[in-house]
This record gives structure tokens, sequence and C-alpha cells, in this order.
């Protein structure tokens, strides 16, 4: 038996009418009756192509507003029949069904309708009903039915129309069925995921449309793959294709330089800053964050929140840099960095929309909200007698942001808003303490009245007395440990300004 079967009834309804005009002409020069309704009729009938109403097949009118209009047995009987059983033929012969061979349907524009308004009713009439519906009876009975659900697929239906004169083969009716699936399955994600707003379902539904395949993971011997739409916050200037782990370090560096005003650059290596500066001026915000450790930026991944002009440009194109991204650059800058035939860059052109993270273990997924907070100065509580200094105060603020961000065990050393050291990743506190410390002297920096911030509290009172011998006089930290006092005493007694910022930044 043939699994060849040639189109010779087809029912289209479709929203977006663009593509469809060729279609329609090919479909009826084969001699292809076409069924349709509402404005998809009228768009073929205007082209001079014979059209046979739905309601014509039926029996009945669109009704409801147009909310019914294909939910009916001589319809979905001509979709989901089974064309080798023969009870099943006898009753499309009995009830004088048409065999639809070819089925063309879109959707109505829920999550477009949804970015546009917030108008509750307006987004309800965009819940497709009777498409999902013949979409899916199309689909499920690909042994005989042809479904196009999407304008992406037009030109692969113009392909079998021309070149095989509207015989299509198993194998492709079967390849656009599962699109179908993929269809119908992402718009009811879209819906589900408006109604559950509020609701609070216990159910983790997540759909992404575009994916692209990547060169590998995180190493060579890993696939890898990005699913998303990352043009919507990011354009490709120039260089080769975004890795996985290049991804990775954008998505670090985004998310810091998110929390930051002020004229900031941050260097970013395997997700971690290693120089972060803000000042006046982009050029010296950069000068003075590759100060911060010129040897691990090496190849790193450099954001800034402010336009690139040449002067920086300059001094940037000094270095071996993989990612530049910034909101904007001077053509003359952008001229320059361009040298370098690999160098990425990246213009960003949005704020990350995600409020959660999401992250495979075991055989599942966790998901958190993302950690957003901000600390203010009016935020923190001091627990010593000693004050911090207008300036410390802003250096703790400055540090935390970047604890916020860093791995942990984590402990930032900061001052004059430029991060001098940092310790990221350790199995102890002390460790991440010590790591700082030697980060710092081995690029020069003294720590005489710096700011120090720990992602989480401090078990024993062991890193502020290291701290303290460095010459660290200002701390923040969140709080919490049933051994607090040890800490505050040990700085209340050698001059340490405490404070407490309530809020733990751990980050795994």
């Amino acid at each position: 038996m043939s699994t060849a079967n040639k189109i010779s009834n087809a029912l289209i309804s479709v929203f977006y009418k663009d593509g469809l005009a060729p279609i329609a002409k090919e479909l009826h020069q084969q001699g292809v009756k076409i069924y349709s309704t509402g404005g998809t009729q009228e768009f073929i009938e205007k082209m001079g192509i014979p059209v046979i109403p739905v309601e014509q097949l039926t029996g009945y009118p669109s009704i409801l507003g147009g909310r019914v209009k294909t939910l009916h047995p001589k319809v979905f009987g001509g979709i989901l029949a089974r064309r080798e059983e023969a009870q099943d033929l006898a009753e499309i012969k009995e009830f004088d069904i048409p065999l639809f061979d070819l089925v063309m349907v879109d959707l109505y524009p829920f999550e477009e309708t949804l970015a546009q308004t917030n108008e509750e009713q307006k987004i309800i009439e965009k819940i497709d009903i009777g498409g999902v519906s013949l979409i899916r009876a199309a689909a499920k009975n690909f042994k005989h039915s042809l479904i196009v659900s999407h304008t992406n697929q037009y030109s692969d239906l113009l392909e079998i129309l021309v070149n095989n004169n509207g015989e299509s083969r198993l194998s492709e009716r079967k390849s656009f069925a599962a699109k179908a699936f993929q269809v119908t399955s992402h718009y009811d994600t879209a819906i589900f995921n408006w109604f559950n707003k509020g609701q609070n379902i216990s159910a983790l539904k997540v759909s992404y449309n575009q994916g692209n395949t990547l060169r590998y993971g995180e190493n060579p011997h890993q696939r890898g793959f990005y699913f998303g739409q990352i043009n919507d916050i990011l354009e490709q200037l120039h260089g080769k294709e975004l890795s996985y782990n290049n991804l990775l370090d954008v998505d670090a560096a985004v998310n810091l330089l998110n929390d930051f005003e002020e004229t900031t650059v941050a260097i970013i290596k395997h997700n971690n800053p290693c120089g972060v500066a803000s000042r006046d001026t982009v050029l010296q915000a950069w000068t003075d964050a590759l100060a911060g450790d010129p040897v691990s930026a090496f190849g790193g991944i450099i954001a800034l929140n402010r336009n690139v002009d040449l002067a920086t440009a300059t001094e940037m194109d000094k270095i071996f840099l993989e990612v530049l991204v910034a909101p904007s650059y001077d053509e003359d800058a952008l001229a320059l960095l361009k040298g370098k035939k690999n160098r990425i860059i990246l213009k960003q052109t949005g704020k990350l929309p995600i409020s959660q993270t999401m992250r495979s273990v075991l055989n599942g997924v966790l998901v958190q909200d993302r950690d957003l907070v901000v600390l203010k100065s009016s935020d923190l509580k001091s627990v010593t007698s000693h004050a911090a200094t207008a300036s410390q105060i802003e250096d703790l603020l400055f540090a935390d942001k970047i604890v916020k961000h860093t791995k942990s065990n984590t402990i930032v050393l900061a001052k004059n808003k430029q991060l001098l050291g940092i310790g990221c990743g350790q199995t102890s506190r002390v460790d991440a303490l010590k790591h700082a410390i030697s980060k710092a002297h081995a690029f020069g920096f003294e720590l005489k009245e710096v700011a120090l911030s720990s992602d989480a509290f401090f078990p024993f009172p062991d890193c502020v007395e290291i701290a303290h011998k460095e010459g660290i006089n200002a701390v923040i930290q969140p709080g919490g440990s049933i051994k607090d006092d040890a800490s505050i005493t040990y700085c209340e007694q050698n001059g340490v300004a405490m404070y407490f910022s309530g809020v733990r930044h751990f980050k795994h």
C-alpha cells in the first residue's frame, strides 16, 4: 500500500494571510477543492479562486460572534477518518463528508496580544479553540492528512505542491504533524502560564519556539543547545558565534551590571567578576576594573553600562577580550574593536525579563525567584558602636552588589567603588577571605580602611580577626549565626564597624 497521498480537498482557515496567495493559486491550478470560512474565504475569493464555505458543508452558520465555525462532525469527520477502515469510509459516504488531505490552520495571536494589553477580555478572545482542535485532529491522522500549522511552513508546502504535484509522503506528513504538536503545546503553555498568575498551581510549563545548536556544550565532547530569543535583549555586531560558555558569562555580566546605576565596567571570568569599578567616565571605570585583576581579565567578558568611546576602545583593544557587551558604541570605537575578527561584540538592547531561575537536578528541576535585592544604606543595621564613613558605606553597598553575583563561599574587598580582591567558590569562608586578601596584595592594593562583604554570616570570629589584622575596618554581612555575638564582640573591641544586611546571597 502506497504511503503517498495526493491532495484533493483542502481546508484553509488562517489568521495571518501573508504567503497564502501562491499556495491558494497552486492548489487551484491542481484542481484541489478549497473549503474555508470568514476572512480566509474572502481573501481567496478575491483572487478569483472558488471556495466552498464551511457553512455550506455543515449546514450551520458561524455563530457566537465567530467563536463557533468549524466545530462540526462534517469537518472533523473528514479530517479524522481512517481510510484503511471500511467502517470509517462507510460513514463518510453515508453522511456525505469530504476527506481532507490538507489542513492549513494557524492560531489566534495569544502571546502577541499579551504583549499589547492587560485587558482580560481581549486576551481571552485570543484563546483559539477551533484552530487548536483542527491542528490536533489533522496531526493525529497524519497517515492521511497533511497539517500546516504555521506560516514558517508555507515554503515546505509549496515545495510539495510544485515539485511533487501535490503528493505528500508519509514521512513528510509525520514531520508536519510533529511541528503541529509543537505549535499547540507552546500555545497551551502560554495560556496556562497566564491563567496561573496568582493561582499558584504547582506545575512547571516552559516552552521556547526558537532553539540554536551550539558548537558544543561546556566542553567539546558535550552537545550544547540554546533555547530562547536572545535577539530580544542582545544584538551581535561582530565576531564568531556565541558559545555555551560565552552565554553563561554574558548572562553573569548582564545580571551584575543590572544592579549598577553609576557608570560601571565589569570583567567576568568563568561566571565570576574579577574586575569591577564605578567611575565618572567609562575610560576610568575600565582602567580601574582592569587593575583589580589584569591577569584574570585575559580572555574575559567585558560588560559596560555606558556607551563605548574611542578612548576606551583603544585601551580595551590592548588585551585579548573574548566578548564585549555595551548599550552602544561610537562608530570609530566599533571599527577599532572589529579589528579582531573573532572578538564578539554585543549591543544590549533590552533588560532581562526573567524573574525566576531554573536548574536541572537529579531527575527534576529546581525553580526559584531571582535574587533581585539591591541594598540601600537605610537597609543596613549597625551592630557596633563604631560607624563607617560615608564613603565606606558606599563601598559596602558596592561590594554587596558584587558578592551577590559571585559563587559561594565568597568574600569581596572594595574601596572607592573598585573591586580590590575577591575570594569565590571556596569551601570555607576563611579560605574565601584569604584568597581575596592574596589577590589584593598580588596587584599592589593596600587593605587599610577597605570594605568587606560576605555572602553569608560568619559562624566564628576568625574572619573578622583576619580582616582586622589586614587593616580592614568596615564589614557587611547578613547576620543570623548563633555565634553572631562572637564576631560583633571582636569588632567592637578592635574598632571595626560591622553592619547586618539581613539578606544572604548564596550562589551555587
